[in-house]
């Protein structure tokens, strides 16, 4: 994921949490909000330290770049999107991690169907 397609700024993210909406499941919450004109997706990670040391952190971190990665063509490209991890990801292997984000992103009806 090209780092122009991450939110970074602290701005931002308290944008999306305020103004923007959220669901949740037992691994992941899932905040987005709407930015019409917006060509790409944007994307912002957090993962607590109580999830684990940095290893840990960034194996989460990883996981979840590369599910957002396989699933950018069926994306909508006008969100912004933060993805929350909750504890049980500590346990979770890469298709666990997928099989979560695409579980939220459908629900919240942010995936295009190709």
């Amino acid at each position: 994921m090209k780092k122009k397609y991450r939110i970074k700024d602290n701005k931002e993210f308290q944008y999306v949490f305020k103004h923007g909406n959220s669901f949740a499941n037992r691994e992941l919450v899932l905040y987005y909000i709407e930015k019409p004109g917006q060509q790409h997706f944007r994307i912002g990670l957090s993962v607590g330290k109580k999830l684990g040391n940095a290893v840990m952190r960034n194996r989460i971190k990883r996981y979840l770049r590369q599910a957002f990665l396989e699933l950018e063509g069926y994306i909508r490209p006008t969100t912004d999107i933060i993805i929350i991890a909750r504890y049980p990801t500590r346990q979770m292997n890469f298709h666990d991690v997928k099989k979560s984000l695409v579980h939220l992103l459908s629900k919240k009806r942010l995936l295009l169907k190709k």
